[in-house]
């Protein structure tokens, strides 16, 4: 599924425009994105929870060269599945 999709069925359940779906999602994305750049977890009960976690720096290898290269810390996003998300799968 991709942009599109999500916002013609969340238009089609929320019974909404095709523009409102559209603007109801990038500002859902961009709350979560601005919260997350804030350091603060945004959890969404049943389904789960967006958070921030760390990448330690490392060595790595150039694959085209094979000489060594240092990779430095970072933030990366992550997603932890809620329960509900889980047993709906299952």
């Amino acid at each position: 599924m991709n942009k599109s999709d999500l916002i013609d069925a969340i238009a089609k359940h929320a019974d909404i425009s095709k523009a409102a779906a559209g603007r109801a999602l990038d500002a859902t994305v961009d709350a979560i994105s601005v919260s997350l750049k804030k350091g603060k977890m945004v959890t969404l009960v049943g389904f789960g929870s967006f958070y921030v976690g760390r990448r330690n720096a490392r060595a790595g290898r150039n694959p085209r060269t094979n000489e060594p290269i240092k990779i430095r810390a970072a933030k990366v996003p992550k997603f932890r599945a809620g329960k509900a998300l889980k047993d709906a799968l299952n």
